[in-house]
């Protein structure tokens, strides 16, 4: 199972997404936990088993989803 997160950094004009292979609650928990400051960095693996890592304090926004439910094309 694989979640999409997309991740807007400061100063950046493009978002980051990975495909994380965690569970959404458990995205959720690191996510929240690198904004509320208890973890000093926001650290997700990919479908690939590359390690992506973020310091809490550049994140400007996260959003989370399906990566299954996704559709593309006129039909979305």
């Amino acid at each position: 199972m694989s979640v999409e997160v997309k991740i807007g950094i400061d100063n950046n004009p493009r978002e980051l997404a990975v495909n994380a292979t965690a569970a959404i609650d458990d995205v959720q928990a690191k996510v929240a936990a690198a904004l509320d400051g208890t973890d000093a960095v926001l650290e997700l693996v990919d479908e690939k088993g590359s390690q992506v890592l973020v310091p809490s304090s550049k994140i400007a926004y996260v959003e989370i989803g399906s990566a299954e439910t996704r559709r593309v094309g006129f039909g979305a």
